[in-house]
């Protein structure tokens, strides 16, 4: 199993996760973070770091977040490995908790 990146991060993209990464599996994209699924140890170290709650283990992910198992894999190659932590979004404070954020996916 893996630990996967939902729709909260959108627009937000809080960092705090990538610091404690020990195989450094995070991917970032212009408006959001993935965890390459093939990189992931599923550790969950992650998980608590997460101010907007937006990491899930596979098997825990909700039921309406389920096709970001497939966002994480699929955007894994093309975005960048992510090793420190960095500001977030300018508006992410605003962005945290708003439901519907798919359309604002930036690829």
């Amino acid at each position: 199993m893996t630990h996967v990146v939902s729709e909260n991060c959108i627009k937000c993209k809080y960092t705090d996760c990538v610091d404690v990464c020990p195989v450094d599996c995070f991917k970032e994209g212009p408006n959001f973070l993935v965890i390459d699924p093939d990189e992931c140890i599923d550790c969950a170290v992650c998980v608590p770091e997460c101010p907007a709650d937006a990491i899930f283990a596979e098997e825990d992910l909700p039921a309406d977040q389920e096709q970001f198992i497939q966002i994480n894999a699929d955007l894994t190659p093309t975005f960048t490995t992510i090793t420190r932590s960095h500001e977030p979004l300018e508006d992410a404070d605003d962005w945290n908790g708003k439901t519907d954020k798919l359309q604002y996916l930036e690829r």
